[in-house]
């Protein structure tokens, strides 16, 4: 049976608990709980003071209401809670309190960005757009802000399915006014994400404050890049609330050239949400509407998607990636699977005379190749034009155009990529292509 919301969960209800992630308000752990028998995340303020003082009044304070807020929202697109959690704290007499959370094992967009070291599959990427959309639109229903959308607030179950997280400054949509200096003390480095109105001394919260921060998130999910890297507060809000001809957003050169399908309508939207006009924004049960649109012409490739995804996540090699990430758009090693060799040809390529191993891989190995030596295949391969004809009908006669515009290989092949993260079929094809044109090199990296 599940707990309610505001029902107290003990330490000692609670084992195996793990550090998972630290954030200025404090720290989550990973438990396994005993009644329940599986796992949640507890989410605890940092005590470093007794229970009378100032801070730990604020922390309870602030504890309390990010509870009162998940408690509000029931949403398959919204983090769950289970209860408030409760130990004894250095042999004093007071309970130390935290929040029970739903576990999501797959942590969120930001570190799923990270691992991939580039944007997922596009039906994923359209996917996470249109879960988020319906989590907002679920909280404005609620008469909620969120107030703190970004990649690292939007967590994933064992499925990449989002949820909204981070409550802790949500408020009313009838709520009182909040200065803008109180605001960016309380979201430190969430101020790429705040729209311009939010940088005044008096800034009064609305809907379309969570309107802008969706924009610069679509943005990110769909470039897997961080908006206007290195700089800080007050060059942020210099670039962003410029008069209307200065006036600075991410950039989306690059995504315009990208021709799949909905991408033109998500730059479009994308634009819409971080309009300097707060009233020009829209609401978000229009976002659902657009990005469900845009969802319906993916949702045949997201099983294909997900599992591309969850089999490279799963490699055993993570642990030394995630320390070391590949500055490629690839992702990891491709798994350790047994690879039978059937025979060493000799095969003659003009001039050249060599012997090439060849090797039965499956789609998804062929996929992990192309996103693990993407890096080098951008600087070495110069047949592009060859491959992208023997693709087909696998590039949209608009991608087709822009690739053949581009000047070099190079930027044929980064015009490519767009085509390639349509998923697992497009990236085999592209490899089977790959080592007929350039079969020294692909032998070289060893596929």
């Amino acid at each position: 049976m599940a707990l309610l919301s505001h029902d107290p969960i003990y330490s000692e209800d609670l084992e195996k608990q793990e550090l998972i992630g630290s954030g200025g308000f404090g720290d989550v752990y990973k438990a396994r709980h005993k009644g329940l028998g599986f796992d949640v995340a507890v989410k605890k303020p940092r005590q470093a003071v007794g229970p009378d003082s100032s801070l730990f009044m604020q922390s309870e304070a602030a504890l309390n209401k990010e509870a009162d807020h998940m408690s509000k929202v029931s949403c398959e697109f919204v983090l769950r809670i289970y209860g408030i959690y409760l130990e004894k704290s250095g042999g004093g007499n007071y309970m130390q309190k935290g929040i029970v959370m739903e576990f999501m094992q797959r942590g969120s967009i930001q570190t799923l960005q990270k691992d991939l070291s580039g944007p997922p599959p596009w039906p994923l990427a359209f996917r996470l757009a249109h879960q988020v959309a319906l989590g907002i639109n679920f909280l404005h229903e609620k008469r909620l802000i969120h107030h703190d959308l970004k990649p690292s607030n939007v967590l994933l179950d064992k499925d990449l399915n989002a949820k909204l997280a981070d409550f802790g400054l949500a408020r009313d949509s009838t709520s009182a006014m909040i200065s803008s200096e109180e605001l960016v003390k309380e979201i430190g480095g969430s101020y790429k994400y705040m729209p311009p109105e939010a940088f005044h001394l008096s800034y009064n919260p609305c809907r379309a404050f969570d309107s802008y921060s969706y924009g610069i998130l679509l943005w990110s999910i769909f470039t897997a890049k961080e908006p206007y890297p290195g700089k800080n507060y007050t060059l942020v809000e210099v670039m962003i609330t410029k008069d209307e001809k200065n006036v600075q957003r991410p950039p989306c050169d690059e995504l315009e050239l990208i021709a799949v399908n909905g991408m033109t309508e998500m730059v479009a939207l994308m634009k819409r949400c971080w309009d300097k006009e707060p009233r020009k924004r829209p609401q978000f049960k229009e976002c659902c509407e657009i990005t469900e649109r845009m969802y319906s012409e993916h949702e045949k490739g997201i099983d294909d998607a997900v599992r591309e995804v969850k089999t490279r996540l799963d490699q055993p090699e993570s642990s030394t990636k995630k320390q070391n990430p590949s500055t490629s758009m690839g992702l990891r090693n491709s798994p350790q699977m047994p690879v039978q060799t059937v025979s060493n040809d000799t095969v003659d390529y003009g001039r050249f005379t060599e012997k090439i191993s060849v090797k039965h891989l499956t789609d998804e190995d062929k996929a992990n190749f192309v996103d693990k030596n993407w890096a080098d295949l951008v600087k070495k391969v110069t047949e592009v034009m060859c491959i992208v004809e023997e693709l087909g009908n696998m590039v949209h006669s608009e991608a087709y155009s822009n690739i053949e515009a581009e000047k070099t290989t190079q930027k044929k092949m980064r015009a490519l990529r767009g085509t390639l993260l349509s998923g697992i079929k497009v990236k085999a094809a592209f490899y089977d292509a790959l080592k007929r044109n350039h079969p020294m090199l692909v032998e070289s990296l060893d596929g």
